[in-house]
């Protein structure tokens, strides 16, 4: 795939790569690549040949900083406004990859760019990270998962005090919330990515996808239906044996 304007898209050795690539602006999702990442994330999902996918930011400013709010605040109505981020469920299709997603977050990791994160299975800080949630300052709320991402990944009262004050965590607080499973210096996180993500392509991969899904379905189950889960989807690997 080639021809995208907002993101870079590479492919090699199991690992998809996806770049936001507007830096100029610190990334920030607007419209153009909200369709880019509908298109590519749809072609990921039904590719044999991936087997891990890593989302990062060009530049060495930011992940994402948030919407781009020239567009999606600028429509006729907020109605309008939201109808046109849901026109494309790019954060639905992010949350159904069955591959394992490993988001690499320098710089500004904001609004938009933590929930694209949070649709993330794995996510690598740079010592800089700086993450924010600043919606209710300019009189909306997250509206691509963030209220039900961020409160089931670092708690309740963590995360309202992120929505409710628009206070910025750095790397490290980040870690300690929970938010983030490394924080590593900035020379060393896209190797320290590329890492994880070769070791996770190594593995016998419908191990890895039964894995991924016993523990995301299963957490929004009683535990009794969740062994269950287990159970089942170990019964379809190989090598199971009861």
């Amino acid at each position: 795939m080639a021809g995208f304007q907002t993101i870079i898209y590479e492919k090699g050795d199991g690992i998809a790569w996806i770049t936001l690539n507007r830096p100029q602006v610190l990334n920030a999702y607007n419209l153009k690549m909200r369709d880019e990442l509908y298109q590519v994330l749809g072609a990921i999902r039904d590719d044999p040949e991936v087997n891990v996918i890593v989302l990062k930011g060009a530049g060495e400013r930011a992940f994402c900083a948030g919407a781009d709010l020239t567009e999606f605040l600028t429509a006729p109505s907020p109605i309008i406004a939201r109808q046109v981020r849901w026109e494309r469920d790019v954060w639905g299709l992010f949350l159904s990859l069955p591959q394992p997603a490993i988001a690499a977050l320098h710089g500004y990791v904001l609004g938009d760019g933590i929930e694209m994160a949070l649709c993330c299975d794995l996510r690598i800080a740079s010592e800089d990270a700086q993450f924010g949630m600043p919606e209710v300052g300019l009189g909306i709320i997250p509206a691509a998962g963030g209220t039900q991402t961020l409160p089931r990944l670092i708690g309740r009262g963590r995360a309202l005090e992120m929505l409710l004050t628009g206070r910025r965590i750095n790397a490290q607080e980040a870690y300690k919330a929970k938010l983030v499973n490394q924080v590593v210096p900035r020379e060393k996180m896209l190797p320290t990515v590329q890492k994880i993500a070769g070791k996770i392509a190594s593995y016998d991969q419908r191990a890895i996808r039964a894995a991924k899904q016993a523990i995301v379905r299963g957490l929004d189950l009683p535990l009794s239906q969740g062994l269950a889960l287990e159970k089942r989807l170990a019964s379809l690997l190989p090598y199971y044996s009861d």
